[in-house]
């Protein structure tokens, strides 16, 4: 059964873009890029799986709401050369009763497949995106509150038994990760936290944004108001 194609996003209908970072997470943002390089990446599987180690390679973006986490991970597609399986946690999640897990467990067998497609044709391993997936990775519930905390309890419990067993690569965005569950956190293999720019980040976002403007002007906005990336561009908008 094919996955519905509004999920796939393919490298080449990824728009390149300029991405302002602190200096801290570009030299991070360096080095999940040269991991993901399929020469690389295949070489970190082979010495996991011969360590007895699983061999999926987890990483989660955290921190600001607007800071580029989600463009980021499409930017490392771009620069990888690999499709993008963009899942939507409110599409997996469902009213009636053991659906939700169907659904999540149908979401690592259709990566599966896709995977297995990718090699057969020689393309590049794809990513699994959860983006915003702080519903998923939160703290676990007390299970005696709601039948929706069992539900969410045994979602979580499905995710954390297919990232064992991963052997592409998941990429979870997140703006709540002070409330992520422990089990979690031991499974992510990079961690990156994306603050809200600097002055000096933001005034290359205005200058790039919105070319028009002098260097006088784009120093004054970003030294005036404290935007984040997405705010930005939405005032450029």
């Amino acid at each position: 059964q094919n996955i519905d194609d509004k999920n796939i996003i393919e490298p080449k209908n990824l728009k390149t873009k300029t991405l302002f970072y602190p200096d801290e997470i570009v030299s991070q943002m360096d080095m999940l890029a040269h991991s993901l390089e399929n020469k690389n990446l295949i070489e970190t599987q082979k010495r996991l799986e011969k360590k007895g180690l699983p061999k999926g390679v987890a990483v989660l973006l955290y921190g600001a709401a607007g800071t580029g986490k989600t463009e980021s991970v499409y930017q490392l597609a771009k620069k990888t050369n690999r499709k993008v399986y963009h899942v939507d946690i409110s599409e997996a999640k469902s009213c009636w009763f053991g659906e939700s897990e169907k659904r999540i467990k149908r979401i690592f067998t259709n990566y599966r497949n896709m995977c297995e497609s990718c090699m057969r044709h020689k393309e590049n391993i794809p990513i699994l995106l959860f983006n915003e997936a702080d519903a998923i990775i939160s703290k676990r519930k007390d299970v005696g509150s709601s039948n929706v905390a069992q539900t969410e309890n045994a979602i979580q419990n499905i995710i954390l038994e297919q990232m064992e067993t991963l052997e592409g690569i998941m990429i979870a965005t997140t703006n709540l990760c002070n409330n992520m569950d422990s089990a979690f956190e031991r499974r992510f293999l990079f961690k990156i936290k994306f603050d809200k720019p600097g002055i000096n980040e933001r005034l290359h976002i205005w200058k790039n944004k919105l070319p028009l403007l002098t260097d006088e002007e784009a120093k004054l906005l970003a030294g005036k108001f404290d935007f984040s990336g997405g705010e930005i561009d939405n005032i450029v908008r």
